[in-house]
């Protein structure tokens, strides 16, 4: 789909905060869309969003907020978008494009399609992007610049509306790769889920601490900072993904308990030659990323 083929007339987010937002920022910035419609249940945060320049309109009814909508984009917590997907469903008009940003995909799709109406199209997405930040003052127009954004239609998803979906993360910036579901949410809990717990974990490892009479993260430095960064995450969000997508991601915990073992035991026995093999393995897996 080229670009003179595409434009959203109206486009409606449920949830503007930095996905959401970002997204109708990037589109603005574009020039490829018309009307953007906000909608949540937080009013300041939609009043920020408006004076921003997120978003055109705002309100806080769902039904009004989508039911012009060429495309509404979901970009609330994971375990909200079955719910909010049945309440909204009877206001869409016909031939609305439905597509998400959740971070888990199988599970979303089993909590949607049971509320679709066979003349709204649903593509389920995620863009793979992020920062420790939240809501409508967190979002900026590059946020998806080089980035990836994985789609996984359903058996039901025609190919005109994974073409729209595809062809709006592109204007965007990303690169669209289209995936299996559970490769998706395998991969997923690999390279961003399972970080997040890691993260998460070492906080509350290093802050219950007790050997000395003070919180010793008052000490904490670049090192520790730039590695906790993403347990400053919203504990609503993740605790929706480790839930939804708890058999993938305790698949790779126990894969990550498997490599802390094994370090365990080299630091314990003082072996220089495993450590430092260890070591060089990781900086050379992580070398090739860059």
């Amino acid at each position: 789909m080229s670009d003179k083929d595409f434009y959203i007339d109206h486009l409606a987010v449920v949830g503007v905060g930095l996905i959401g937002g970002s997204l109708a920022l990037a589109l603005k910035a574009a020039g490829m869309v018309g009307k953007v419609t906000g909608v949540g249940r937080g009013l300041a945060n939609l009043e920020t969003a408006l004076s921003y320049g997120i978003i055109d309109e705002m309100t806080q009814d769902l039904a009004a907020g989508v039911k012009d909508a060429d495309v509404v984009f979901l970009a609330t917590p994971v375990c909200s978008l079955g719910p909010v997907t049945e309440q909204m469903m009877p206001h869409l008009k016909p031939g609305a494009i439905l597509t998400d940003g959740g971070s888990v995909k199988q599970a979303v799709i089993d909590a949607i399609e049971p509320h679709l109406r066979e003349d709204v199209q649903f593509v389920p997405g995620h863009p793979i992007a992020g920062t420790e930040n939240s809501g409508a003052e967190a979002a900026f127009a590059s946020l998806y610049q080089d980035r990836r954004c994985i789609l996984t239609p359903t058996d039901s998803t025609s190919a005109d509306a994974l073409a729209k979906v595809s062809r709006m993360w592109e204007i965007v910036g990303s690169q669209v790769v289209v995936m299996e579901v559970d490769k998706h949410d395998r991969v997923l809990a690999a390279i961003s889920h399972l970080p997040h717990m890691v993260a998460y974990a070492l906080v509350n490892a290093v802050g219950a601490y007790d050997r000395y009479d003070e919180n010793i993260l008052e000490y904490s430095a670049g090192g520790f900072r730039d590695f906790t960064r993403i347990a400053s995450s919203d504990p609503t969000m993740w605790s929706d993904i480790a839930r939804t997508n708890r058999d993938a991601l305790v698949e790779m915990m126990d894969q990550f308990s498997v490599f802390f073992a094994e370090l365990k035991e080299d630091v314990a026995k003082g072996d220089n030659e495993r450590l430092f093999e260890f070591f060089r393995r990781s900086k050379q897996s992580r070398d090739e990323i860059l």
